[in-house]
């Protein structure tokens, strides 16, 4: 399956909720843009999780489109899908990699995000590339963590550092990036417990883990990745804001995209955080990581809703 398929397939449930709510919106041929209708179109876009102030701004595209006209909805589809592109226009490139020392990327997260899983589909993508790859198992709380990570380690052929039961997981990193450079490895990809994001001694402990890194090798870390569970809506926002101040997080990856109706969360973090989205999960197994593509995304969100019969409508009315 394409990626494309893989993120409308991802995206299947927000998808549902709006192509039913526009199709309600468009019960007749031609439809008068009126105060109602604006506030319908908003409703809906805000029960997809895309925010409030991203809504806003749509709406407001469409007011000054065609507000008091009758329009088709293939009119308004091509508005809201050209302003939601221009929201979440980002870099193309999703890792920043350092030019000469090796690249080290910090991981992090609340519990049950799926920072393990999306460790392990990093390491798979970055392996087949051809890349040694050093993983280090700073969540020291949790046995299963680090377990987990090592048989993923094992399987896909990278090293794997790991601490003592409860040790400074700075201590961790701080060897996971000393074995990265004593054998030459590429890339160096640091695991960090799972923390809630109003933690705040956890979060200072986040924030001790980069300056280790920072002092091993100048720019590290060069990618702070905070891994956000799709399901959780609007609280993803605030796991971002709180991530983003405390270790100045340089992007995001959204895991479990497929079992959410509120895919629209990316666009409101996009909006409020400007963090970029660099992968979505789209499946279970290791190779089940597309990189982000704001495009596509928009495309995949309203590929259902219009059908090929409206098209040969739209284009018969034309």
């Amino acid at each position: 399956m394409g990626i494309f398929n893989r993120l409308k397939q991802g995206l299947a449930k927000t998808v549902q909720i709006l192509n039913t709510d526009i199709r309600d919106l468009f019960k007749r041929k031609g439809q008068l843009v009126d105060d109602s209708f604006l506030e319908a179109m908003f409703e809906m876009f805000v029960k997809t999780d895309m925010g409030v102030l991203a809504s806003k701004e749509i709406i407001a595209e469409v007011r000054t489109q065609y507000r008091g006209r009758v329009v088709e909805m293939h009119d308004v589809l091509e508005i809201v899908k050209t302003k939601l592109k221009s929201l979440m226009a980002q870099p193309t490139a999703p890792i920043r990699f350092a030019e000469t020392n090796p690249t080290v990327i910090m991981v992090c997260g609340v519990n049950g995000s799926g920072k393990t899983t999306t460790i392990a589909k990093l390491t798979s993508m970055f392996v087949a590339d051809g890349k040694k790859v050093v993983l280090g198992a700073a969540d020291t709380f949790r046995a299963a963590a680090v377990e987990q990570l090592t048989v993923w380690a094992n399987r896909l052929g990278a090293e794997i550092v790991v601490g003592s039961s409860g040790s400074d997981p700075a201590s961790v990193a701080h060897k996971a990036i000393a074995k990265t450079l004593e054998i030459n490895a590429d890339i160096c990809i640091v695991d960090t417990a799972g923390r809630l994001q109003t933690q705040k001694n956890l979060m200072q402990e986040l924030e001790k883990i980069r300056r280790v890194m920072s002092k091993q090798v100048p720019e590290a870390p060069h990618e702070v990745i905070l891994i956000l569970d799709a399901t959780t809506g609007q609280n993803g926002i605030s796991q971002a804001k709180y991530f983003t101040e405390a270790v100045r997080c340089t992007g995001i990856v959204l895991a479990k995209l497929d079992g959410t109706a509120k895919g629209g969360v990316v666009i409101a973090i996009r909006k409020q955080i400007n963090l970029p989205v660099k992968f979505i999960g789209v499946g279970e197994s290791a190779v089940d990581l597309a990189v982000f593509d704001p495009n596509e995304f928009v495309d995949a969100l309203f590929a259902e809703t219009e059908k090929p019969e409206d098209q040969e409508n739209t284009e018969k009315q034309k």
